[in-house]
């Protein structure tokens, strides 16, 4: 496969505005393993390769453990998540995949339950960039880093 365009050497104003946006969610009120492992997850909703990669790289090297990430594609049936991280992970899945039927009130009864309101706004913000990171990656074939 080989990439389209290297967007990232842009300079854009979208593109930077992106950047900013990752900025904010550096500093917003939830962890960043957190923030990572929602990342991760709605990529693999995504196929994207390139984001996959990234994520899973970055979520090894700050300890996130193997089994942990490998559960994440059936975290459903995998013991191995809070229910708190099974909210903030079940709230993605259902931002992300809008076309099936929205976003329930179930899952937002559960993902109020562990989390504040700004809390919940900065989880669905952290979906909406990461999702538009998958869109941008995959319409350009990224291609992820080959070790």
């Amino acid at each position: 496969m080989q990439s389209r365009i290297p967007y990232d050497k842009s300079n854009s104003a979208a593109y930077q505005a992106m950047l900013r946006v990752e900025g904010v969610l550096a500093t917003c009120s939830l962890e960043k393993p957190l923030l990572d492992l929602i990342r991760l997850r709605v990529s693999q909703i995504n196929g994207c390769a390139f984001c996959i990669d990234m994520h899973w790289r970055e979520m090894r090297e700050n300890g996130e453990s193997e089994q942990r990430l490998y559960g994440l594609t059936a975290w459903q049936e995998s013991p191995y998540y809070s229910e708190r991280e099974r909210a903030a992970v079940r709230w993605a899945d259902e931002v992300t995949r809008l076309a099936e039927g929205g976003v329930s009130d179930a899952a937002f009864d559960s993902l109020h339950a562990h989390f504040s309101d700004q809390q919940i706004i900065d989880l669905t913000w952290a979906v909406a960039a990461i999702n538009t990171w998958n869109r941008i990656n995959v319409a350009f074939r990224t291609i992820p880093a080959v070790t």
